[in-house]
């Protein structure tokens, strides 16, 4: 799954401070291997180079409740 600028995510990854948070995906980035980067904005700070592998899209619907 590609994500896009603008979605809503959560963060999985134990080595970051920002892991289990949710932010928003402010920057797309293509490597050189064909795969995305992103960089995830937080309430307090960011996260650049993530793999889609360790974000999670929220559903908007989950969140209007």
């Amino acid at each position: 799954m590609s994500f896009e600028e603008d979605d809503t995510v959560i963060l999985h990854d134990e080595h970051s401070e920002h892991d289990g948070e949710e932010g928003v995906i402010t920057q797309v980035m293509e490597t050189m291997f064909g795969d995305a980067n992103y960089t995830i904005s937080f309430d307090d700070g960011q996260e650049a180079g993530i793999s889609e592998d360790s974000l999670e899209l929220v559903d908007e619907a989950d969140d209007e409740e």
